[in-house]
């Protein structure tokens, strides 16, 4: 059985209809997962053909996107990608450079007609996924920066439609990837020490990156945050 099948999908843009991939749910299966939700696959990684870019106008998206842009936004894209825009059919199968230049295209098209927080959110913690699995750190950490700001964007405007337990694990465990361990600690505890927050595993979590954190200062001789020494 071939790992992709294809499915057929409208431009939001242009409302071409156009073929892409997707992977079999059956090999959807992570051999192993990162803290921060990033997944190794045995085989083709799902996450190469999570976006789907037009091959008419170039506009790339994810099931995320908002479905209706107004005129406005679709006079916009095309001005600034659809005029110059070569044809190139992402359809079938994807290198690792290709699923690269699909996510790049989608950050473009969400930045350009305005997508939401959490969904540009997402598209840069994904690219920053993609640099990981080449090996680039410089680069993953760049973008990990912008998901992090971008996340903590989300976590101020949309916090009252969003399971707020997973975004704030993640606002703390990309700071303890970059370095920031005080500002990491602030929100593993705020998992962790929140009553509203029922989320067993997301609380889990935070005190296995808090322990991991004080042992990391403590090996490094660095000077424990407050909160860590309030709490012995």
């Amino acid at each position: 059985m071939e790992p992709l099948f294809q499915i057929k999908v409208k431009c939001h843009c242009c409302e071409s209809s156009f073929q892409t991939s997707r992977v079999r749910p059956s090999l959807k299966r992570a051999v192993r997962t990162d803290s921060d939700f990033c997944s190794y696959f045995k085989e083709v990684n799902p996450d190469f053909y999570v976006v789907r870019v037009c091959p008419y106008c170039g506009f790339a998206s994810t099931e995320n996107f908002t479905e209706h842009l107004p005129d406005k936004l679709r006079k916009a894209f095309f001005d600034q990608v659809g005029s110059k825009w070569q044809h190139k059919d992402y359809g079938g199968e994807r290198t690792e450079e290709e699923a690269m230049e699909c996510y790049k295209l989608s950050l473009l098209s969400a930045q350009i007609t305005g997508e939401k927080d959490r969904v540009v959110a997402g598209l840069l913690h994904h690219i920053a996924w993609l640099f990981r699995y080449k090996g680039d750190i410089d680069q993953e950490n760049r973008f990990l920066g912008y998901a992090l700001n971008a996340y903590i964007s989300v976590f101020q405007t949309e916090r009252e439609s969003l399971s707020n337990a997973r975004l704030m694990f993640l606002i703390g465990d990309l700071h303890r990837r970059l370095g920031d361990f005080n500002d990491a600690v602030k929100w593993f505890g705020r998992v962790i020490h929140d009553r509203s927050i029922t989320d067993a595993s997301m609380i889990r979590a935070s005190r296995e990156q808090w322990q991991n954190i004080r042992e990391e200062m403590t090996g490094r001789g660095m000077e424990l945050p407050e909160e860590m020494k309030l709490s012995g």
